[in-house]
């Protein structure tokens, strides 16, 4: 008589994996149950990183070189249309030209603007911003400084951190706000405000007013040695902090956003086992800028822990490294010129391109009209079906304009392109022909063909390549 014990075996088997496969299929269909949203087309699944990377054609493929990356940011620097390297600025400047450049960006807005609480700015609201210019102070010869960014900091249209809103009184868009300029950024310093407390400096995309407190002065040769150094370690998370040190607060949780890049320091450089009381050898050595209590700059050795999203160098710039770069910013609030310590999107992309070891335009609109890369342009008022056929073939990285906005592709899914960007408001017609309207104001996962209004206002897809 033969046993049944090996076919007991084999039975028990088989219905331990039909179990495990059927608990893995009701958890994610119960995931899918609970993922409540109004953004039709999306599902948990298109929130990570890896279901779009496998949709890829050729992730891993290097898309640009590191040298003809190099070559991409000179052509721009050289073009001086949108980037300009803060450190080729004169030792002087005729001061007119000085104050031709503040008054480009520091003025009254020609549209009405209005404090939280609703009291419309007259021209007596923004005399004493105008005052705190001090513009009769810029000498005919003005000395031109140079410094280097220790904590990140807003920059700003007037010198102020007063907040002002639009006719619509919305509170997340602040009209003042213009950018941000984060550690290890170079500046030149084109003028001091009356207070002393404000800085008009040009980084090497904008120009705006800075706190004096979130920078260092310093010689242009030293800063010059600085960013010059060939051994870096790039910030690849979206925020990561040099570790805590209780001995000096210059040094410590200074927070380093995504493509920040600081001066490696080899161990056997150091020469020791300590460094504030704390072995180094567990996390990485840097070059910190700091401010001394005088202003002025004493770059220091700092730790990044060896648990930090980082990388030595810039990463390669291939789609799974677009992908993965841009899912690390989701969910992240909307903050309009880099506002409420985040970024809009224009900075998510520039961001992400930093990793690569790109320099990009601050604006959407200087990005969407840059000659940059491969563009496929529209003219105003093209129909929508004839651009369909171009966004029916566009790859994860390209990048679409429209007026005011950037987004980012990320591929196909049942033949219908989704996008990964940074984004305020939310307004699109569902399957059923219904008005969707609310708002997003972070970092979200959309289709494309349902937003009709991105459909007609797209004037440009960008490839860089």
């Amino acid at each position: 008589m033969l046993s049944l014990k090996p076919y007991l075996k084999l039975c028990l088997l088989i219905t331990a994996f039909q179990i495990a496969g059927c608990q893995k299929n009701t958890n994610q269909d119960v995931l899918e149950q609970s993922f409540y949203h109004n953004v039709e087309g999306v599902t948990e699944q298109k929130l990570h990183p890896e279901y779009w990377i496998a949709k890829a054609t050729q992730p891993s493929k290097v898309i640009m070189s590191a040298e003809k990356i190099n070559e991409f940011n000179a052509l721009q620097f050289q073009s001086k249309k949108y980037l300009t390297d803060p450190l080729t600025y004169p030792s002087t400047m005729v001061g007119t030209e000085v104050t031709a450049l503040i008054k480009e960006i520091s003025k009254p807005s020609k549209y009405d603007r209005f404090y939280p609480d609703g009291t419309k700015l007259t021209q007596a609201h923004y005399q004493p911003y105008l005052d705190e210019m001090a513009l009769d102070k810029i000498s005919a010869e003005q000395t031109i400084g140079f410094a280097l960014v220790t904590k990140r900091a807003v920059m700003r249209m007037l010198p102020t951190l007063d907040r002002v809103l639009n006719s619509g009184m919305d509170y997340d868009i602040d009209r003042f706000q213009e950018t941000a300029a984060f550690p290890g950024e170079a500046l030149a310093i084109l003028h001091t405000s009356k207070s002393g407390e404000w800085m008009f400096v040009q980084n090497y995309n904008y120009r705006a007013w800075i706190q004096t407190k979130h920078l260092a002065v310093g010689e242009k040769a030293d800063i010059e040695k600085f960013k010059h150094s060939k051994d870096f370690l790039l910030i690849t998370g979206a925020k990561e902090f040099t570790t805590f040190n209780p001995y000096d607060e210059s040094t410590s949780e200074v927070q380093l956003d995504m493509g920040v890049t600081l001066p490696l320091v080899s161990y056997e450089d150091f020469e020791k086992h300590e460094l504030d009381r704390l072995n180094p050898y567990t996390g990485h050595i840097v070059q910190l800028p700091t401010r001394n209590a005088d202003g002025t700059l004493t770059i220091k050795p700092s730790l990044i822990p060896r648990s930090a999203d980082v990388n030595i160098g810039y990463l390669a710039h291939t789609k799974e490294n677009i992908i993965k770069q841009s899912f690390k910013f989701l969910g992240e609030r909307y903050g309009w010129g880099h506002d409420f310590n985040a970024r809009d999107c224009t900075g998510f992309v520039g961001e992400i391109y930093k990793t690569f070891g790109f320099l990009m335009p601050r604006n959407s609109g200087q990005q969407g009209k840059a000659e940059f890369g491969e563009n496929i342009r529209f003219d105003k008022g093209t129909p929508i079906n004839t651009k369909m056929p171009k966004f029916m073939s566009m790859e994860a990285g390209d990048l679409v304009y429209l007026p005011g906005h950037v987004a980012m592709v990320l591929g196909y899914d049942d033949d219908k392109p989704f996008l990964i960007h940074d984004v305020h408001g939310l307004g699109y017609h569902n399957s059923q022909g219904e008005k969707v309207s609310g708002i997003l104001n972070g970092v979200s996962v959309t289709p494309l063909l349902a937003f009709e209004s991105y459909l007609k206002g797209i004037y440009n897809i960008k490839k860089i390549k």
